[in-house]
């Protein structure tokens, strides 16, 4: 690696891992809109942090994500700071800018090929994500790369069927790994959440306080800014 390695990590706000020789370190990375970050996503990290022995977990929301192109998608910087404070009480998780502050689309194998440039070959990538996620990946774009650079954990809820998931990446041909975990938060979805602030009902126990504080204040997804359970333009 470039003696420069540790400065570059550091000026994208990526935890520096892999200094020791000998030592493998295991990076998790959260990928994901965030449009808003619930507890689903927090309980799913943590639980991949503890069973795969995580030394960090990075929360990456997505600058322009390939498959929301064609929908209405909170700022990136909005995202990023709902993301940021709902993450910034626990010690092993980390908010990162990494995919927000590049220009273009967002394609998942442009930013682990981009990772596995900035870090030593000691520090392996698990990219968590949803199971239905896993189910379209052999579809991303350079799918085979993804399986090449990175460890896939998919998280699912209880109950859910995983055939679809499987079937599509055995008959995929690519050589992907994949962990499931299951996770009973991840009843929770993010276009509930918003459904949930447009229709003026709490959010309380579906996300961290601070988030629903931000989106109101900031009036996301039709929130007024004076009472979290009230809609439209109190000002008015």
């Amino acid at each position: 690696m470039p003696c420069d390695w540790k400065d570059r990590l550091e000026s994208l706000g990526m935890p520096i891992l892999g200094a020791t020789e000998g030592k493998t370190y295991r990076l998790g990375i959260m990928g994901g809109t965030f449009d808003p970050i619930h507890y689903g996503h927090l309980v799913a990290a943590e639980q991949a942090y503890s069973d795969l022995g995580l030394n960090v977990v990075v929360f990456m929301p997505a600058g322009r994500p390939a498959f929301k192109l064609d929908k209405k998608v909170a700022s990136g910087e909005d995202r990023f700071a709902m993301t940021l404070l709902a993450t910034a009480d626990n010690p092993h998780f980390l908010a990162s800018r990494f995919e927000i502050d590049r220009e273009g689309v967002t394609y998942t194998a442009d930013t682990l090929r981009r990772l596995r440039e900035l870090y030593p070959e000691n520090v392996e990538f698990y990219f968590i994500t949803g199971a239905d996620a896993i189910a379209e990946i052999v579809a991303w774009r350079d799918a085979d790369d993804i399986a090449r650079v990175a460890h896939l954990v998919a998280a699912t809820r209880p109950g859910y069927n995983l055939d679809r998931a499987m079937d599509a990446i055995a008959a995929s041909g690519i050589d992907f790994d994949v962990t499931y975990l299951s996770v009973p938060a991840l009843a929770i979805s993010s276009s509930y959440l918003r459904e949930r602030v447009h229709n003026g009902q709490s959010l309380r126990y579906l996300t961290p306080d601070p988030v629903t504080g931000y989106l109101h204040k900031h009036r996301l997804y039709g929130a007024s800014a004076r009472h979290y359970g009230q809609t439209g333009d109190v000002f008015a």
